[in-house]
Parts: C-alpha cells; sequence; structure tokens
C-alpha cells in the first residue's frame, strides 16, 4: 500500500491541529508529500462596509489572500518538523467547495479532516465542509475529532508518530463495508497490527435462534479475509447485539482502538438518514479517528486511493 499524497485543510482550530498531527504522522510512515489547505471565506466578513467599489473589493480580496497565507505559514511555524515541509495553498470561496476542488486537482490518497465533535441535540451535524467533502472526495477520509495524548503532544511541540496496533472494521456486510476492509487489511499489513471485524446485529434474534445467529456472522466475517492472508494476518471477529454506534463506541473504548475504518454512502436523503445514524455519531462520538470510505470508490492493486 502506497500513499503519495496527503490533504490537510486548515482552519487554525484545535481540531485542524490535531488533524494536522495525524497528517504528519503519516507523511513520515509513508514518506509522502503533504499539502496544507486554507480556504478564506470572505462571504464571512464584512467587506462591503469598506469595499463598495469594484477596486475596493479587488484589493480586499487581494489582502485577505495574502493574510490567509501569512497565516498559515505561521502556523507551520508554530508546528515544526525538521523533515517535513509541507506545500501550502489559500483558496478563495466555501470552504467544501475548495477543498473539493482542490482534491480534484492533486489528487490526494487520504483527505486527512478535523471535525467538530457535537453532542446532544446537533449531534447528528458534522458542519457542511466535513459533511460535503466526505460524501464527495475522491479518496477516502481520515476524520480526526477527539483529542488524543498524541495530539496534546503535538500542541505542546513535539511531533509522535502515531502506531497503529489495533484497527477496528465495522461492516454490515455491504458492498460499502467491503471497500473500506481492503483498507483496514492494507493497513494492518502496514503496521504490523492487529485487526478486529466487527459486526453488530441489531435486531436482537429470539433467545432459541440468539446463538445461530452470533454463530452465521461470526463465519461470515471470518470469511472476510482473503485465503492467502489468513495465516499471516493477525485479526478476529466480533459480534455483539444492539444499536451499531452504541456497540461500535463501547467496543472501541473497551479495548483500546487505533484507528476505526468504516465504509460510507452517497448524499441522497436516504443515505443521510443511513450515514448519520451510525457514522456519524461514532466520529463524533468515538475515542480515535476514524477512516471514512465510499462504498464506489475502490482503490487500484497495491495503492491505497
Amino acid at each position: 500500500m502506497l500513499i503519495k499524497n496527503i490533504l490537510c485543510p486548515i482552519d487554525f482550530s484545535e481540531f485542524s491541529k490535531r488533524a494536522y498531527c495525524h497528517a504528519l504522522s503519516l507523511v513520515e510512515h509513508y514518506n509522502a508529500r503533504l499539502f496544507l489547505l486554507h480556504v478564506v471565506e470572505l462571504w464571512k466578513y464584512p467587506y462591503a462596509d469598506y469595499a463598495a467599489a469594484e477596486a475596493d473589493y479587488a484589493n480586499f480580496c487581494r489582502a485577505m489572500h495574502k493574510g490567509g497565507k501569512e497565516k498559515l505559514q505561521q502556523f507551520v511555524k508554530a508546528y515544526p518538523h525538521a523533515d517535513i515541509h509541507p506545500e501550502l495553498a489559500v483558496r478563495e470561496g466555501r470552504a467544501p467547495d475548495s477543498i473539493l476542488s482542490f482534491a480534484k486537482e492533486h489528487n490526494p490518497d487520504v483527505v486527512v479532516m478535523g471535525t467538530h465533535g457535537r453532542r446532544g441535540f446537533d449531534r447528528l451535524m458534522l458542519g457542511s465542509a466535513t459533511d460535503r467533502v466526505m460524501r464527495e472526495a475522491p479518496c477516502p477520509i481520515l476524520a480526526v475529532c477527539c483529542p488524543t495524548p498524541d495530539s496534546v503532544a503535538a500542541a505542546a511541540g513535539q511531533h509522535p508518530v502515531h502506531h497503529l496496533s489495533r484497527i477496528l472494521l465495522c461492516t454490515d456486510f455491504s458492498e460499502n463495508s467491503k471497500h473500506a476492509l481492503d483498507y483496514a487489511i492494507s493497513l494492518t499489513e502496514e503496521y504490523s497490527a492487529e485487526l478486529t471485524l466487527m459486526h453488530v446485529v441489531e435486531h436482537a434474534p429470539s433467545s432459541a435462534k440468539k446463538e445461530e445467529v452470533l454463530a452465521t456472522a461470526t463465519q461470515q466475517l471470518d470469511k472476510l479475509i482473503p485465503t492467502e492472508k489468513r495465516n499471516t494476518l493477525k485479526s478476529k471477529a466480533v459480534v455483539r447485539i444492539g444499536k451499531p454506534y452504541q456497540q461500535i463506541l463501547e467496543y472501541a473504548r473497551e479495548v483500546p482502538t487505533d484507528l476505526i475504518a468504516m465504509g460510507v454512502r452517497g448524499a441522497g436523503a436516504l443515505d443521510r438518514a443511513i450515514f448519520g445514524s451510525t457514522t456519524y455519531r461514532v466520529i463524533q462520538l468515538g475515542p480515535c479517528p476514524v477512516l471514512a470510505v465510499h462504498g464506489w470508490f475502490q482503490p487500484p492493486k497495491g495503492h491505497m486511493c
């Protein structure tokens, strides 16, 4: 598996700082090229008060672009890495449009994004940028939400390598999950990690059929590992009963997990409801980053994206 290009959008929030730490770790491991992108969303600024004329507006845009570039340079200086020199880019427009446009132009193998974790009434809202990028990007998204000891260390000027020791692949046996499995297996081999394949039976079977249902699901999980890898890949199967996102989160906390891999769907109304009910909650409430892989996307052989 190869990762040659990594894109990390930066909005200077704590969330993007955490994402940058994870991006640096991937760059270190794969010796990849790192793009840092900052999007200047002009619509957020009250420029109309002092940029009434066309020339004034053009000057305003140039000033905002220059200011964004300088701020991005300061960001990199604040979190230096002796061996990594990111390529900096500033775009103007709406964040999701600019990120997607940049991704299509530069073909990153993965986009590492910080996302705001929310609870309560709006817990299913990731924000327009993360939501759209995750659904439409031409490659997988590594969503980083919760703080980790390593990200705290990075904020203090350190850049530890995030070694993936335990990877959790959540599957419902759909085509979306199969593509996520390819990535999970590749990462497991790359990092010599342990892979857990997990399926959650949402509707509790009767007592008489419970053992049969669990045994059948376990067999299905075991069959997901290619025959040629069964003797070399360190893996195990876990089947639980209950709400999928609750069981996934519970397991990831019980058994310290470094990465959760999940398949995601498209942008339709039904897909939004299905996607939101599980993947959104795992991303926002989970104890580790989540690699979200599109169901329609399949990496070429020998390459992650």
